[in-house]
């Protein structure tokens, strides 16, 4: 066998069940030089060595999978079932996409109409036009995507839940040392915050890949500021200051917790500042209860609904203008995962939010002089949905 298993071969009946439901004839896998990652993961391979040469799969919603493969990397699909085709030319591989294909006139594949979805939009348009040549109409698998991709099982949940616990608690010991170094005329620099909070996560065992956003007073209106040595700026009394902290726990299969709070370092924070927050978490508090409302009552809610939601609320108080980012994403074994994302701005994502799925609800305002953003996690069960840590109410007076 000439490739390396992931986490199990492809489950080709629960992909059949699932093309059926979604009144697709099949789903066509392609890939060159690994450009498509959702491929070997949905089908729970990955190549042996460097894809040279390029290769198809396709599962139909009725009967057995089958592979195209050239000559020289006739193994490459090895890993998963069915009788794989071999070709040379490109007159046979134009040939051997249509026997693939065989009578399928609706079929998935990694596309996005206008790149809508960019994080499924691996397939390139000259492989989507060789395939629209056969007579078939290409869909986009997004939906496909989010059912294998996006779900978490009990035990990645669970591991949530814990990272969510220990990230709670390094935020917390975060704004009480900056309030420590703070007072009394003191100051702490934005990248000694940042150190201190990645430190914690290593001694709470867990993991992350860049980040925290540390952002004081401006740099706090730039939703992805990142303190370093060049950039970092001292944080004193009477400042705003911003948390947006990442983390996962440091083991196989971790779901990412992922939340953003915001706090004045004083007792009294300008009015400015508490009225900005208060639009900020009305608007996060709406955005929940959009989707707990539709869920409650076996209501199907997409994830442009959501943005909506929030964004609608926003405007309404006259700040739309300055909300420059959607209202969240999808959170998964990378922070931002494959799931449907809460955005009507940046793209119109009209992917169903589905149960076992995790985002993130964060909407922000971000001014001259300073910016709030609020995030919670979201987790979605069967008829309801629950944030999963918690949840700030009011800005933390540090």
């Amino acid at each position: 066998m000439n490739g390396r298993s992931l986490e199990g071969m492809v489950n080709v009946r629960e992909i059949q069940e699932a093309l059926r439901r979604e009144g697709l004839d099949g789903w066509l896998f392609f890939d060159h030089h690994q450009r498509d990652p959702l491929a070997y993961r949905v089908l729970g391979f990955m190549p042996a060595r460097h894809v040279t040469r390029r290769w198809y799969y396709f599962i139909p919603a009725q009967g057995e999978p089958a592979g195209l493969v050239h000559r020289i990397e006739a193994g490459m699909l090895d890993a998963v079932p069915g009788e794989k085709t071999k070709y040379s030319s490109w007159t046979e591989q134009t040939g051997g996409i249509k026997k693939l294909l065989g009578s399928a006139k609706r079929v998935a594949m990694q596309y996005s109409p206008q790149c809508a979805i960019p994080y499924v939009a691996m397939v390139d348009a000259g492989t989507v036009e060789l395939v629209r040549g056969q007579g078939v109409e290409v869909v986009s698998s997004a939906e496909l995507i989010q059912h294998f991709e996006a779900r978490c099982s009990p035990a990645a949940f669970e591991s949530h839940l814990e990272a969510g616990r220990r990230v709670d608690r390094v935020r917390g010991e975060a704004f009480r040392m900056i309030g420590e170094r703070t007072r009394n005329g003191g100051s702490v620099q934005e990248l000694e915050v940042k150190n201190f909070v990645r430190d914690g996560f290593v001694k709470a065992g867990m993991v992350v890949e860049d980040g925290p956003i540390v952002g004081v007073n401006a740099n706090a209106a730039n939703p992805h500021y990142e303190p370093f040595e060049a950039t970092t700026q001292p944080i004193r009394a009477g400042d705003f200051v911003l948390l947006d902290m990442w983390a996962k726990l440091d083991q196989p299969g971790s779901v990412y917790y992922d939340i953003t709070w915001t706090g004045f370092c004083g007792a009294n924070p300008p009015e400015e500042m508490r009225k900005v927050f208060a639009i900020v978490r009305e608007a996060r508090d709406r955005a929940i209860e959009r989707v707990q409302k539709a869920l409650r009552a076996g209501e199907t809610v997409r994830g442009f609904e959501v943005d909506d939601a929030a964004r609608g609320y926003i405007s309404s108080q006259g700040y739309g203008e300055f909300f420059v980012h959607r209202t969240g994403h999808s959170i998964g074994q990378d922070v931002h995962g494959n799931g449907a994302n809460m955005d009507n701005l940046e793209t119109h994502d009209e992917r169903r939010i589905v149960p076992w799925t995790c985002f993130s609800i964060e909407p922000g305002i971000y001014l001259e002089k300073f910016g709030v953003r609020s995030e919670i996690n979201l987790f979605v069960e069967e008829r309801d949905a629950r944030v999963t840590g918690e949840m700030q109410k009011e800005l933390v007076l540090i």
